[in-house]
């Protein structure tokens, strides 16, 4: 934070988001630590956002009590399923029974904005079983949900197993019934669906993660984190040893890129279209010129007929069906 703490140019941190990785983990020492060097080297607003990413079983009483004392005011909580042999087949630590009590738990101490994490087309789950989670998600009532589509990394046990037959992946037609019940379902409880894989309850949207498809400055501490300052990326050594080897020499070790027009373009699209506000025509327009807006509109017309995007008013947006192939309209819109 020494080393980086001029990166925003003084700007107020309306965020802070403590994750990936476990930070449950960390102990009220750390904390203390952690929250004394925020304060003290960044300007921080009344009302920012401070979320914790978080185990369930992490969450007992006692360690809610003890986050209780620090401004953390949002809790993000990795549940991924209610199933228990799943849950044991991802190697997650927690059950079904500890995600539910640590939910409950966290009202009780008086986190009351909580953000939960879903998991479609896991192995040996169906439609059936996903609309259990999703129904079993909004039992406990969370201010905001986010629902992930399953992708095995080659290398990973999972992909191991999938090799040797152990297990089988969901199908492409099943997962896209999961998220059309996921949206349906969602909509009708009263959750709004404000960019792809998040929704939330009116005024709980993750102010955290919409800073990053608006191209809100950031930045990024710890090994592999990101920065952005509008006019390029960074991003730090993945290794840890070299990582504190650069802190301690004063000289933090990462990468940087200069974004060209061209970058920030398809980055604006990328970020944006995700979003249920989708792209500001008039913004290509201001930041980008004439012959980007005229080719935008040019490549998006062809989805536009076919009832994937929809210009409202001076926004383009993806349809519920243009959702569905989101990474294919958006590589037709890149300029390359």
């Amino acid at each position: 934070m020494q080393l980086r703490k001029d990166y925003l140019g003084g700007a107020s941190l309306q965020t802070i988001y403590l994750g990936g990785g476990t930070p449950s983990l960390l102990t009220e020492a750390h904390f203390t630590r952690l929250f004394h060097a925020i304060y003290s080297l960044f300007p921080v607003d009344l009302n920012a956002e401070i979320t914790l990413e978080a185990n369930p079983d992490d969450l007992t009483p006692a360690y809610l009590q003890m986050l209780s004392r620090f401004p953390i005011n949002r809790i993000s909580m990795g549940i991924q399923t209610f199933s228990n042999a799943t849950l044991k087949l991802l190697n997650r630590r927690h059950t079904a029974e500890q995600a539910i009590q640590a939910v409950h738990d966290c009202h009780s101490a008086g986190f009351l904005n909580l953000s939960l994490d879903l998991i479609y087309g896991l192995p040996g789950e169906n439609l059936a079983c996903f609309k259990k989670n999703v129904q079993h998600a909004l039992a406990l009532e969370p201010t905001h949900l986010s629902a992930y589509s399953l992708t095995i990394e080659e290398g990973t046990p999972l992909y191991r197993m999938c090799q040797l037959g152990t297990i089988q992946e969901m199908d492409e037609e099943e997962s896209l019934l999961c998220y059309m019940y996921l949206c349906a379902t969602l909509k009708e409880a009263s959750y709004h669906h404000y960019e792809i894989s998040n929704f939330a309850r009116p005024d709980y949207e993750s102010r955290h993660n919409s800073s990053y498809w608006c191209g809100i400055s950031y930045l990024g501490l710890g090994p592999s984190a990101h920065s952005y300052d509008g006019e390029s990326r960074q991003w730090n050594v993945s290794s840890l040893p070299l990582y504190m080897e650069g802190i301690a020499s004063g000289k933090q070790s990462y990468q940087r890129e200069e974004l060209d027009k061209i970058t920030r373009y398809n980055d604006f699209l990328l970020t944006r279209l995700r979003t249920s506000k989708g792209v500001s025509l008039n913004e290509i327009h201001t930041l980008f010129g004439d012959d980007s807006y005229t080719l935008l509109l040019e490549n998006a017309n062809p989805w536009i007929v076919s009832g994937k995007l929809v210009v409202e008013g001076t926004q383009l947006c993806l349809t519920q069906d243009g959702i569905f192939i989101s990474d294919t309209i958006l590589s037709s819109l890149f300029l390359v």
